[in-house]
């Protein structure tokens, strides 16, 4: 039975999409068969950071709507095994898609793939609540300066349902963080949850959506092994926390 996982941020520009692509890539690559899911309905672009740019003919409320089966609409990486897509709806259906239905496609995913993340909208509208209403668990997304720590308490308080959230703070410039007199303990406690990870900030990961293609695995403290850092705990193996210096 696979998990769910959304992800999550209280404002855009944290870059949660492209840590859902780096995380399902590096699941993938651990052996997990992983079906990313972009919530963001009407500003999908989870497609451009997977370097999958229209590769899908059907999205999730061709589905929902009993157009297509999931096995049709949910496209395979051309490069990465066990990696899939299903993508969001270029316009805002009417009526906006319902979440019992959303729960439905979510359970037969589950029995298909070890693990579902979804791309979830940033904000508290229609589009997170469709996103987190199947959900097992969260990741909230979060930069480290204040105004984005702030919105992410907003966020912790409408996941109460659930009873694994963690935070993973993305696109960390250490020198920065030390003159501002700050550390990532500070980022946890203002947030209020666990610390899954560290993202380093990486133009590796802006070049690779820029021309079309999937982050490559990168060693060190880039991004790439950030992400596959978190991965490896996520699936329960105990590895330290990047450090950046």
């Amino acid at each position: 039975m696979g998990e769910v996982i959304v992800i999550t941020s209280g404002k855009g520009g944290t870059g949660k999409t492209s840590l859902t692509a780096g995380l399902g890539a590096a699941l993938a690559r651990l052996g997990r068969r992983v079906l990313c899911i972009d919530c963001d309905v009407g500003l999908r672009n989870l497609d451009l950071s997977l370097g999958m740019s229209d590769a899908a003919l059907m999205d999730f409320t061709d589905v929902l709507a009993g157009r297509s089966t999931l096995n049709r609409a949910a496209v395979a990486h051309p490069a990465q095994q066990r990696l899939y897509l299903l993508t969001a709806p270029l316009t805002l259906p009417d009526p906006f898609p319902d979440e019992e239905g959303f729960r439905g496609l979510l359970a037969q995913a589950r029995e298909e793939y070890d693990l579902i993340l979804l791309d979830c909208p940033a904000g508290l509208g229609p589009g997170f609540r469709l996103a987190v209403c199947g959900a097992d668990r969260a990741i909230v997304v979060s930069q480290s300066d204040p105004a984005c720590l702030r919105d992410a308490q907003r966020v912790v308080l409408q996941l109460a349902q659930l009873k694994r959230v963690h935070l993973v703070v993305n696109r960390v410039r250490a020198r920065l963080l030390r003159r501002l007199g700050t550390t990532i303990d500070d980022a946890m406690d203002t947030a209020g949850l666990p610390l899954l990870g560290i993202v380093p900030e990486d133009t590796q990961v802006v070049l690779a959506a820029g021309s079309g293609r999937l982050l490559p695995e990168g060693g060190g403290r880039s991004a790439s092994a950030a992400y596959r850092n978190i991965a490896l705990r996520l699936i329960g193996r105990e590895t330290p926390v990047m450090h950046l210096r």
